[in-house]
């Protein structure tokens, strides 16, 4: 490999060193109790909230697996959370199969859809990728919106049933009907999902992912095929988005389009990733939580602004906006490697070192930054 990949992989092994590891890991344990305990001291309404949160940050962790391991940004993976639902939903809507059936089946499908699309799509590279990863979900709409018989069009499937048993543990209420149940269904998936990205993405296949965003030439040469691991990787999103896709429409949310499909969803997606931090499976799923949860409170926030007199819940979704952009301005590389960053600055000083950043914040750092852009786009010196 060059010696690009190996920096690379030699500072990602050195973020994951022992001491670290542990010290990751048993904040990361502090965490999952935490979730485990959360339904027992909050509201119901809550408990539905959170629920919708973990399936959308499942969802960010599947995206995060293919784009931010192996450099292919993919602008609609939407298309796995539709295929998914859609696929679970119209088993059981058409041919009464139970959702715990249905569900599986349309991970199934959304990882066939994964070989499908990204067999031929994995043969380009760069914006011709994206491109067509952005046009295949639009094209998935119209088709469904000309067979409204069996998706149900416009209003999408209506009279789905819930989840509402398992034959392995015995009746489970519907989440529909029992929220707390709901959430713990949401945290199985969510856990699950991210068992399985985590043990990858430490293996030797998460050091070649890694090392094919960094030089995808370079892993070709060592004699290792980077379309397929690719493939892989897009497969095992596929599947994963589409499991997320169908216990969401079956538990807390709907079959359409809207909660679905939508190009809106895809856009999400890629900033709450940013948002947690890119190519850290972890920082996903934290950024998918944040990200879902911040929109909740901004939407559910009954204060009205002074000037406007306009109450925030009606222009919720520009005020999230505005924030977002700004949490991307502030953290660039995402929550999660900040406070590793600072987490590793703290634990090991450098007695006698000089500041690289002068002793300023990052906030400062940040100012003087776009300042020195602005001086040199009028014809300025940066300092």
């Amino acid at each position: 490999m060059s010696g690009q990949t190996q920096s690379d992989l030699k500072s990602w092994g050195d973020i994951l060193n022992p001491v670290e590891m542990q010290r990751h890991q048993q904040v990361g344990l502090l965490g999952i109790v935490a979730l485990f305990v959360l339904p027992l001291v909050i509201p119901a309404i809550y408990a539905i909230y959170l629920s919708s949160a973990l399936f959308f940050a499942t969802f960010v962790m599947s995206w995060d697996f293919v784009s931010g391991y192996t450099g292919e940004i993919s602008f609609g993976h939407g298309l796995f959370f539709g295929v998914g639902g859609y696929t679970s939903g119209m088993l059981n809507l058409h041919m009464g199969i139970d959702p715990w059936i249905a569900a599986p089946i349309g991970a199934v499908a959304a990882g066939i859809a994964g070989l499908l699309i990204g067999f031929p799509s994995l043969r380009v590279q760069g914006p011709y990728f994206s491109l067509i990863t952005l046009v295949t979900p639009i094209i998935l709409i119209s088709v469904f919106r000309f067979f409204p018989d069996l998706t149900g069009g416009e209003l999408g499937l209506v009279s789905v049933g819930t989840v509402e048993k398992f034959s392995a543990i015995g009746p489970i209420p519907s989440p529909g009907f029992d929220p707390y149940s709901g959430y713990y269904l949401a945290l199985f998936v969510f856990l699950l999902a991210l068992v399985i990205f985590v043990a990858i993405t430490r293996s030797d296949a998460g050091m070649v992912l890694t090392a094919i965003r960094a030089d995808e030439i370079s892993v070709a040469a060592t004699g290792k095929n980077p379309a397929k691991f690719k493939l892989f990787a897009f497969v095992l999103s596929g599947l994963v988005g589409g499991l997320a896709g169908a216990m969401y429409g079956h538990s807390v949310g709907g079959f359409n389009v809207s909660e679905l499909l939508a190009l809106i969803i895809s856009i999400e997606v890629i900033v709450a990733a940013i948002l947690g931090g890119i190519g850290t499976i972890t920082g996903a799923a934290i950024g998918g939580l944040f990200f879902y949860l911040l929109r909740v409170f901004m939407r559910n926030i009954e204060f009205t602004i002074p000037v406007v007199n306009v109450p925030v819940g009606e222009i919720y979704f520009l005020l999230f906006g505005i924030v977002t952009l700004g949490f991307l301005f502030y953290l660039p590389e995402g929550i999660v490697p900040r406070l590793v960053g600072e987490w590793r600055a703290r634990s090991e000083p450098q007695a006698g070192e000089a500041v690289a950043d002068g002793g300023k914040s990052r906030g400062e750092r940040i100012v003087e930054e776009w300042t020195d852009d602005l001086r040199e786009l009028f014809g300025g010196e940066r300092r």
